[in-house]
């Protein structure tokens, strides 16, 4: 089968791009532009940012705290307490001049307690956890750090794990 010579080969001329969109009638005519459509498909494409891309203390205070609060009650948790504030690190022995943002948590009437750390004020940097009957916590430990991208379902779901395993929520 033979192939069939190109333009060059055949001693043609090929088109310009210019010549294949310009109209046969009028040469004046103006080039065709994009349609409406395809403009407002792009613009669709553009995403409003995600709620982890919020300022740090906006996302723990009106998106974490709040959806946290909802977890934990479908749990059958009634009396959760929440704050959050930026202060010492509250460990026996662990005596840090630095101050860092807290999720300080307690329930059933003041009996459990837990405090998730953010030593950054980035949720997607260092975490620690906390939780203790009673008196002051004494053992501070890494929390989601093998997560390579955090979300707010992610820390809620984190969260309610942890306390899920201390036995302190639910029928357990």
């Amino acid at each position: 089968m033979a192939e069939e010579p190109n333009h060059n080969q055949a001693g043609e001329v090929a088109p310009s791009v210019a010549e294949e969109n310009a109209s046969s009638t009028d040469s004046r005519e103006a080039p065709k532009t994009e349609k409406p459509a395809a403009a407002a498909k792009a613009a669709k494409k553009e995403k409003a940012p995600s709620v982890e891309d919020k300022p740090f203390v906006e996302f723990i205070e009106q998106y974490y705290l709040p959806a946290l609060q909802k977890a934990i009650a479908q749990q059958g948790v009634q009396d959760l307490e929440v704050a959050f504030a930026k202060q010492k690190v509250p460990i026996k022995g662990f005596e840090s001049a630095e101050e860092s943002w807290q999720v300080i948590g307690s329930l059933q009437n003041g009996l459990f307690h837990f405090n998730l750390y953010f030593p950054e004020e980035d949720i997607q940097g260092k975490k620690g956890f906390s939780c203790y009957e009673g008196k002051k916590a004494s053992t501070l430990e890494s929390f989601l750090i093998d997560e390579r991208k955090i979300t707010l379902d992610l820390l809620v779901f984190g969260l309610v794990q942890r306390l899920d395993g201390q036995k302190w929520l639910g029928r357990n």
